[in-house]
């Protein structure tokens, strides 16, 4: 018996096989992909950014066209709230103040980016960038403080430091954006200038966040602990520093080295935009990336001149220097391999993707002007700059003495102590960047292109006239810096950085990370962190989780400045990892770091041939004091938190009217009602609607 019923059940499974069973809510929402949102961040005072409703914001969609338009909108659209679907154009703050004034008729906005860039320019940052954390103040340079002087960014907009009440997504113009459209045309337009008919297009936005009001408040949430698994409800921006240097340092003694003289080369790791990590930088970030990195390259083989020389890669400097801060606190507390007594000087390299024409050397006009010896110094490093670039077809000038520093790292060296520094920028005064802090700051920006009959391999290969010109910036760092330290001038022609490095190093942080080399020179056990997402890496700061894992970003430079200044050696895997260089070694890791790589792939054969790099690289911790310190309202240091939230997540579908879903809800009561008193009525009569006679039980037949 029981085997027919068995083959009747496999029969019908296997009849039912293919056979694919939609879930309701799928044959209602139509899911949207590639969506990116506005989230919040706070600090000490206040919060930024955007966020929905716990249950997600609906509204009608309406696909606004004109500045013109957006009075129907606000005031005499029929079917309120709507969401609002914006081309980038539009994305300005005129439009966005005004919608977020009248907010109670927006239900959220969605903004399709497109390739082509804004021709006005484009920068959701403010006009003085980390105005209130730099060395500029009440007491110091009273009159250079808040961009007094110079406004570094005067396409500043602010978008990024303002609250919106309602969610923010980003929409990648493709098939997806003009299905909303398409939606938008068959049932939200009116015909002849009439209200249009229901069903109409509605889209619904999640970005729900946890935390509200200020850091303060949210890390004492934080704190809170009302079950074995308290919920967290915000986490401090932070990542790591990259730091390695010419002469190898013991990292395990801390503070000061007697009789260690170092030039730092510095530039900044991360970037942002108004959306959630979606920053690629590349005149404001990564021009100076490859840059430092070119020259750390360039400096690998040079005879060792009788000062060190620092590099160094700061962490979320975009949000009040956070990554420098750190660092200098480091110092001052000894918790790190140098002091600040161990500093002779400082190169930062800012923005330099965009030369046409001059390189400006800027320095802090208060410093040199109370300080004859810094001055001196700032003097001597000019001109070791400008020597250096006399060979390269370069021309290097200095602004007005009297101008202030642009916002840089070297600030927050020169709030603990004067400094000799100069920070290297392609600007005199406001930023060539007209997309600072952009989705628009990206290699189409610098001019970075490729012909169109390459393969990717073979771009990665190919030097561009961008690759040429930063490599030129990269040869003159390399032998200013070298000068600098003390370095014999007989040494500066062997000093020259490798244009094809510089190339390769464009087309991975701003092309497609997943490459040859980048693969080459990253771990086996990471490998999947440059294939997981195609394109270019993101240089957000983002929050830590967990807290021992690095952004990809800060591991391709972390593991490039590895590659570029540190040597092959001889090891097992095991050793590699375990960073020794026998079984008996203990003290290997005080000078140096080893990582086993997967290297190249020898030119006859398919596997790669891993490797064992040591260096001396090292990550720091770049996460503001502030937290350690528990002052979570300070105004020394960075106090910026990222909410965390629920989930992210747009979807489209038709909505019906009002009138008609309160119809439905009172059917849908009626018959409620009526179900209850049925059954009422049923099981108080039941003795009576299911009793059944008995015959007597002395019948005769």
């Amino acid at each position: 018996m029981e085997s027919p019923k068995l083959f009747i059940m496999v029969a019908i499974c296997w009849l039912f096989k293919d056979v694919n069973c939609n879930s309701v809510e799928q044959k209602i929402y139509v899911e949207l992909n590639d969506t990116v949102p506005c989230v919040r961040l706070l600090n000490g005072t206040h919060q930024i950014g955007c966020q929905s409703s716990i249950s997600g914001n609906v509204g009608v969609i309406h696909v606004l066209e004109s500045e013109a338009n957006l009075d129907w909108v606000l005031s005499t659209g029929p079917n309120p709230p709507y969401m609002v679907i914006l081309e980038a154009s539009l994305f300005t703050r005129s439009v966005m103040m005004r919608m977020k004034n009248v907010s109670r008729r927006i239900a959220g906005v969605a903004v399709v980016t497109q390739n082509t860039r804004p021709s006005q320019g484009f920068s959701p940052h403010t006009t003085c960038p980390n105005e209130n954390t730099g060395v500029y103040s009440d007491r110091y340079g009273s009159d250079l403080a808040n961009c007094n002087t110079t406004v570094w960014n005067p396409l500043g907009n602010g978008l990024s430091y303002e609250e919106f009440d309602f969610p923010i997504f980003s929409l990648m113009e493709d098939n997806q954006t003009e299905v909303i459209k398409q939606c938008y045309l068959d049932h939200n337009l009116g015909v002849n200038g009439s209200a249009p008919q229901y069903p109409l297009c509605a889209m619904q936005l999640f970005s729900h966040m946890y935390a509200v009001t200020d850091t303060a408040t949210c890390m004492r949430r934080n704190d809170i602990n009302f079950s074995l698994n308290p919920e967290i409800v915000c986490d401090a921006l932070q990542d790591f520093n990259v730091w390695g240097s010419l002469r190898p340092l013991n990292n395990t003694a801390k503070g000061h080295k007697e009789g260690e003289q170092v030039v730092i080369a510095a530039t900044r790791l991360d970037s942002r935009s108004f959306f959630w990590d979606v920053s690629t930088g590349a005149e404001g970030t990564i021009s100076g990336i490859v840059t430092l990195l070119a020259a750390a390259h360039a400096l690998r083989n040079a005879t060792l001149p009788p000062r060190n020389i620092f590099y160094t890669f700061f962490q979320g400097e975009t949000f009040d220097y956070i990554g420098s801060s750190r660092m200098v606190y480091d110092m001052e507390s000894e918790k790190f391999v140098i002091d600040l007594d161990n500093i002779h000087s400082i190169l930062e390299i800012g923005q330099v993707g965009l030369r046409d024409g001059s390189l400006w050397v800027h320095s802090d006009p208060v410093s040199r002007g109370r300080n004859v010896t810094v001055d001196g110094e700032v003097g001597l490093f000019f001109n070791n700059l400008q020597s250096a670039a006399s060979g390269l077809k370069l021309t290097v000038a200095e602004p007005p003495v009297s101008q202030p520093l642009p916002p840089s790292s070297l600030q927050r060296f020169l709030l603990a102590r004067p400094i000799p520094g100069v920070v290297l920028t392609d600007h005199q005064s406001a930023f060539t960047n007209r997309y600072y802090e952009s989705i628009y700051d990206n290699a189409g920006y610098l001019n970075l292109t490729y012909p169109s009959n390459l393969t990717a391999e073979e771009q990665l290969e190919f030097v561009t006239d961008t690759a040429k010109a930063l490599g030129d910036v990269a040869t003159m760092v390399a032998r200013a810096l070298y000068k600098q330290a003390g370095g014999d001038d007989s040494q500066l022609d062997r000093i020259n950085a490798d244009p094809t490095i510089v190339t390769q190093m464009l087309f991975g942080f701003l092309v497609q990370k997943n490459n040859n080399w980048f693969q080459a020179v990253f771990p086996p056990e990471l490998k999947s962190l440059l294939s997981n997402k195609p394109g270019p890496p993101e240089f957000y700061v983002g929050v830590a989780m967990p807290s021992s894992s690095a952004k990809t970003s800060t591991r391709l430079v972390q593991y490039l400045l590895a590659n570029l200044t540190g040597e092959a050696i001889n090891l097992t895997q095991s050793l590699c990892q375990s960073q020794k260089l026998s079984d008996d070694d203990t003290n290997s890791t005080d000078m140096y770091s080893y990582s086993w790589v997967q290297g190249t792939v020898p030119p006859n054969g398919t596997e790669r041939d891993a490797i064992c790099v040591r260096a001396s690289v090292r990550l720091h911790k770049a996460l503001s004091p502030a937290f350690d310190l528990g002052s979570y309202s300070s105004a020394n240091y960075s106090t910026w938190t990222e909410s965390r939230w629920k989930k992210i997540k747009a979807r489209m579908f038709l909505v019906a009217s009002h009138d008609l879903e309160m119809l439905t809800l009172g059917v849908g009561v009626a018959v409620l009602v009526t179900s209850l008193l049925v059954t009422y009525f049923v099981s108080s009569k039941a003795d009576v609607l299911f009793s059944s006679g008995r015959e007597p039980s002395n019948a005769a037949y």
